[in-house]
Formats: structure tokens, C-alpha cells, sequence
């Protein structure tokens, strides 16, 4: 490896690793505020709680390795063309690509990396999170009560509105649904104003007192037609009711439990591809036996029992036939109603389905981004890096600040576009493969627009690239003729020749002024030329040319240009805002909602332009010494809608002010 080849790696590592960190302990703190309900007041081992840290950071990586990817691209690169290492690579004649190459194969490695991390290390932390978190909710129930909402502890689902004291133990407004046996259902209601939580550390019993309340118990009838028509119940008040919870399972929680659990963050490739192929089979298989199942509620097989064959004999196949004429009236009757019931049913059984499916399908799409995001992380680690260097090549800025802010809005481009391809991935609205890669796909074009525009070191966004060909549309050729030339003849050779250095000299550094062609110049060089007066001896002393004129020409040309260009777009635009109304309140609201888009492009354009062609004017008038008002929002406000008196007075006046330079 070569010591540039070092340089760079070093350089990049270094500000990797420290960004990696940096971010990691970020993404970190945030996932403990999002998770800190299940981690505070719950008496937990600091080595659980490391576990649990441990466990949440493989799935911040598939965040942080993109985006520290990206932030570092840019703050190196950036930081190489601030303090111009790349100017001297360049002057060695060492591109951007070669200046890549290493760090080229570093990520390409690390994309590698990637994949297999994504597919072994996720899965198993994945697992093992899910596991903790379960067990963890299981610690000390006085704790898992959360105010405001209905915890399950054992055989009781309480709620309470505040809780108060030592651990939470003193509670009010307790609402509490008690199971019976083995009766499904909380048919036992308890309210109480206030409770408190009674325990001994050497009991398995932990107490819970209520005071000032009320008993309701609906009494199931083992019968059930006297339980739905009866509806039996006992209510009572009490001042103070004692239940005792059982307590032994909660706090002997082995946290190295881990049951099967089949999530589909939790698999690797080989899982998720068998996991798929299941649940298609699982889904056909339910939807093939759902056909056949309301085929057969259809009950066609029962119709011919009553059948009376030899009506239908007499009846030809191309005449319509009425089925119902071919029963008796009672029977007749009879199919209407079990028609009219099949449909009911059928309806209900298609929409309960419909559901159920859809719910498959969302558990079958999330399988199939699961398994399309392991390889497409790898890629983006790729993009995001070729986004990234030429990105800080072209910006010209290293460090925390312009970079970091580029980087984030970049990387939330990218974690946004990716997160609302596959939330309408679920429901297959957008193709579950596409919506893993589809990030990826768009930043692909953009990352190679950035290398390329890097590589021959022009500016990130040139517009002169799309105006030039545009205002090559409408030149003219009396744009750039701004005075009446006179074409050179013998006779004003003569008079060339007949003046003095003096005059010659003036004609060659203003002919311009004088309406004269540019052969007047040359043919007076020549003369001078002929009388001992060189071109170097003129431009040494200033005679040459007046450049103060020729810049002041060049910007009035440009206004000229750009102005011609700008009052075009002024009138597409409201020809076509015009048109796209009308069309959109006339019936034909298609091609008018087109002419409308156009026309807003076209404004678009239109400003860009009016922008360009008062910047011209500005720098011409600064170049003159006047003070104008083309810097003034207002002026620019009132100069767009007017923009067809605005050009026509302001190409007249420049002209006036170019004659004035002497």
C-alpha cells in the first residue's frame, strides 16, 4: 500500500471509529429513554442491565453504520479539498477515483461485513432481547402496575389512577376484573377508592388491601338460557377486602429462559426463506380449504332432490330458464330463504377472512423485507460512502458542522424513504422486494451524478449547463450586435491611415464605442504595428482594450440574454396557468392539471432567470459606480409580474450607461 493510500485509510478510519462511537452512545441513550419504563424501579442487576444494552445494540447498528458511513465520507473529503490536499493530488495528477481506492475496498469489505452481521449477529440479540424483555416484565408486580391502564397480575386484571408511597405501594381509584376458576371471562368486578400493597420478604404472599369499595359478580348459570335471560348477579359494599396474590412465579424469573419465538427479526436467511415458503403454503392451504368450504355451504349438491326432471325435458337450452317454476311454492319459498342465509353467512365468512388473510400476507411481506434488508444494507454502506466523498470534495468543508447538517438531512432522505416503502410494503401496496431496495435504487443515480461532477471538479448544481442551450433557442443575432458596425472598406482604410498614433490608439482601445467593427481595430494595430507601436507596447500602457467597457458589454449581453430568456417563460407560464384552468373547470381536468404542471416548471425557470438578469444588472452598475436598486426585495417583487416593462426599459437605459464609460 502505497503512503497516500495510508494517509487517506487512516485519516477516514480515524474519523470512523470516533463518529461510530459517538453515534452508537446517541442511538444508545435513546433506546434507555424509550425502554426505561421496564428498566426503572425494578430492583434489576447492573449485570441484566448491561445485558439488556448489549442485547438493543445490533439493532442500532443497521442505523448508525449507514449514517457514520456517510458523515465521515463528507467531513474527510471535505476536510482534504478545505485545506487542499486534493488541489496537490490533483497537481500530481492523482484523480478523486484514485483517491477512493482504498477506502473503496474498505467499504466494499465492510458491506461484506455487514451482510453477515445482519444475518447472524441481529438474529441472535434479536432473540435474546425479546427473551429479556419478556422476563423483565415479570420482576416485583407491584412495580409492572403502570397508572392509567389494565395490568394483568395472575388471575386479576387491575387498573388504578394514581399510585403513591414507597414502590408504588399506596393506590387510588382501583378497578379490578377477577377471573373465577376455570369459567372464561372476568365476570368478578372490584372498585375501591384506595389500596395498598402489603408484602413480606420471607412470604410468597404479597397482600392487597382495598378499602372503601364495591363487589359486583355476575353469577354464570349453568344453564344458558337462564344465564342470558336472568342475568343473575351479587353486589356488596365493603370497607375493607383483602385479596393475596401468589407472587412465587414472579420474582423466580430466570432470565436465561428462552422459549421459541418465531419473529422475523429473529431469523437468519436460511430461517427466512423457510419461514416464507411456510407461510405461502399455509396461506394457499387456508385459502384453497376456505373455497371449498363455502363451496359446500352453497348446498348446490341438495337442489335436485326436489327436482322434476321432466319439466326441464321439455325445455330447450337457449331459452332462460326459471328455477324456481320447477318447484312447488312451499319449496320454492324454502331456497329463497336459504339463499338469502347463504349469502348472509358467506358475507360474514368473506369479511372475517379477508381480515385474517390480510393479516397473513402482512406476516409473509414483513418475512420477505426482512430477507431483502440484510443484503440491501451492504449496498447501502456502498451508495451512501460514494455519496458521501465526492459530496465533501465538492461542498469544500470539513468538521462537525455543514457536513453533520448535509449528513443528517441526506440520511433521513434515505431512513424515510426506506421506512414508508415498507410500512406500504405490508399490505403489498408497493412490492415488499422493492420496498427493501428502494432507498438504495434512488440514492444509486444521485450518488453517481455526485462522483461524476467531483471527478471534473465542477460545481454540485450548474444551471448554465440547461440555460445555455435554452437561451441558444431564443438568441438572436442582434442580442450580441449591440451597436450599428460599419463593415471596413478602402476608403476608411485610407482614413485609418491618415491619422495619427494618437487616434489610432483611441480607436483600437474604444472602437466599441465609436459603432466600429472589430476589422477597424485590427486594421489600426496594423498601422500602429507599421509605425514602430507593438500590441504588447498597448497593453503594457493600458490602450489595448477598455476592459472597464468590455465587462460592463459583457454583462449587458448577458442581461440581454437572460432577460429574452426569462420574458418567454414569463408568457408560457401564463399562457399555460391560464390554460390548465380553464381545461381543469371544462371537462377535461387531465390535460389541465399537465398545462398546469408545466406552467409551474415554468415559473420555476422564470425566477431562476429574473435572479441571473439582476445579478447582471447589478454587477453592471456596480461596475459603474452607480448605486441601483436591483438588491431590493420589493424592486424584484414588482419587477416579476411586470417583467415585460421592466426589460424593454432596463435594455434601453443600460445601453444609454455603456456610452457613458469613457
Amino acid at each position: 500500500m502505497k503512503i497516500l493510500d495510508r494517509y487517506i485509510l487512516s485519516t477516514y478510519l480515524k474519523t470512523f471509529f470516533s463518529v461510530f462511537t459517538i453515534l452508537m452512545l446517541i442511538f444508545i441513550l435513546q433506546s434507555v429513554w424509550v425502554y426505561i419504563s421496564e428498566l426503572a424501579g425494578k430492583d434489576l442487576e447492573i449485570e441484566i442491565i448491561l445485558k439488556f444494552l448489549i442485547y438493543v445494540s445490533p439493532r442500532i447498528v443497521v442505523l448508525v453504520l449507514p449514517l457514520t458511513i456517510l458523515l465521515a465520507s463528507i467531513m474527510v473529503f471535505g476536510g482534504f479539498s478545505e485545506n487542499y490536499e486534493f488541489a496537490a493530488m490533483k497537481s500530481t495528477g492523482i484523480s478523486l477515483q484514485r483517491a477512493m481506492k482504498s477506502l473503496s475496498v474498505f467499504i466494499v469489505l465492510l458491506a461484506v461485513i455487514s451482510f453477515f452481521f445482519a444475518n447472524s449477529v441481529i438474529p441472535f440479540a434479536e432473540f435474546n432481547f425479546y427473551s429479556l424483555r419478556r422476563n423483565i416484565a415479570k420482576v416485583k408486580p407491584a412495580m409492572a402496575i403502570a397508572e392509567g391502564q389494565f395490568n394483568q397480575l395472575n388471575d386479576i386484571n387491575i387498573k388504578v389512577a394514581e399510585k403513591s408511597g414507597e414502590n408504588g405501594g399506596f393506590l387510588r381509584d382501583v378497578i379490578i376484573h377477577q377471573k373465577k376458576g376455570n369459567v372464561r371471562g372476568n365476570f368478578t368486578v372490584i372498585k375501591a377508592n384506595t389500596g395498598e400493597f402489603i408484602s413480606d420478604d420471607t412470604s410468597d404472599i404479597l397482600q392487597l388491601v382495598l378499602f372503601d369499595g364495591n363487589y359486583y359478580d355476575e353469577i354464570q348459570d349453568k344453564d344458558y338460557t337462564k344465564r342470558t335471560k336472568n342475568r343473575p348477579q351479587v353486589k356488596s359494599t365493603f370497607d375493607k377486602y383483602i385479596i393475596n396474590i401468589d407472587v412465587s412465579q414472579f420474582n423466580n424469573v430466570d432470565f436465561e429462559n428462552k422459549e421459541n419465538i418465531t419473529k422475523h427479526t429473529m431469523l437468519n436467511v436460511t430461517d427466512l426463506k423457510t419461514a416464507i415458503d411456510s407461510l405461502n403454503t399455509n396461506r394457499n392451504n387456508i385459502l384453497e380449504t376456505f373455497s371449498e368450504t363455502m363451496l359446500r355451504r352453497t348446498t348446490y349438491h341438495n337442489l335436485k332432490l326436489n327436482f322434476k326432471q321432466n319439466e326441464l325435458d321439455s325445455i330447450t337450452t337457449t331459452e332462460a330458464v326459471d328455477i324456481l317454476k320447477l318447484y312447488e311454492e312451499r319449496n320454492s319459498i324454502q331456497i329463497i330463504d336459504l339463499a338469502l342465509n347463504t349469502i348472509k353467512k358467506a358475507k360474514n365468512d368473506l369479511t372475517s377472512k379477508s381480515k385474517a388473510m390480510l393479516n397473513s400476507l402482512v406476516n409473509v411481506n414483513k418475512h420477505v423485507v426482512a430477507l431483502h434488508d440484510k443484503f440491501a444494507l451492504g449496498l447501502s454502506c456502498i451508495i451512501l460512502f460514494f455519496v458521501g466523498a465526492p459530496l465533501g470534495a465538492l461542498i469544500r468543508k470539513g468538521g462537525i458542522g455543514l457536513p453533520l447538517i448535509i449528513a443528517i438531512l441526506i440520511f433521513l432522505t434515505y431512513h424515510f424513504i426506506g421506512l414508508f416503502a415498507k410500512n406500504s410494503s405490508e399490505d403489498s401496496s408497493v412490492d415488499p422486494v422493492l420496498a427493501a431496495w428502494l432507498s438504495s435504487l434512488i440514492l444509486l443515480p444521485f450518488s453517481i451524478y455526485l462522483t461524476n461532477r467531483a471527478t471534473k471538479d465542477r460545481p454540485l448544481i450548474d444551471f448554465d449547463s440547461v440555460l445555455i442551450p435554452l437561451k441558444q433557442l431564443v438568441a438572436s443575432k442582434s442580442d450580441s450586435d449591440i451597436f450599428d458596425s460599419q463593415q471596413l472598406t478602402s476608403e476608411d482604410t485610407s482614413e485609418l491611415e491618415s491619422f495619427e498614433n494618437e487616434k489610432l490608439i483611441d480607436i483600437v482601445k474604444n472602437f466599441r464605442q465609436f459603432g466600429l467593427s472589430l476589422n477597424y481595430k485590427q486594421r489600426a494595430l496594423k498601422i500602429l504595428n507599421s509605425r514602430g507601436i507593438s500590441e504588447l507596447q498597448l497593453k503594457m500602457a493600458g490602450n489595448l482594450s477598455n476592459q472597464k467597457y468590455e465587462n460592463a458589454l459583457r454583462l449587458y449581453i448577458d442581461f440581454k440574454e437572460h432577460s429574452k430568456l426569462a420574458l418567454n417563460l414569463n408568457i408560457l407560464t401564463i399562457l399555460l396557468g391560464l390554460g390548465g384552468f380553464v381545461l381543469s373547470n371544462n371537462g377535461i381536468p387531465v390535460i389541465g392539471k399537465i398545462l398546469s404542471v408545466i406552467a409551474v416548471l415554468s415559473l420555476l425557470f422564470f425566477v431562476v432567470l429574473f435572479l441571473k438578469s439582476t445579478s447582471n444588472q447589478s454587477d453592471f452598475y456596480k461596475l459603474l459606480s452607480i448605486k441601483f436598486l436591483t438588491n431590493s426585495f420589493v424592486f424584484i417583487i414588482l419587477g416579476i409580474p411586470l417583467f415585460v416593462l421592466y426589460r424593454a426599459f432596463f435594455i434601453k437605459k443600460m445601453k444609454e450607461d455603456l456610452l457613458k464609460i469613457s
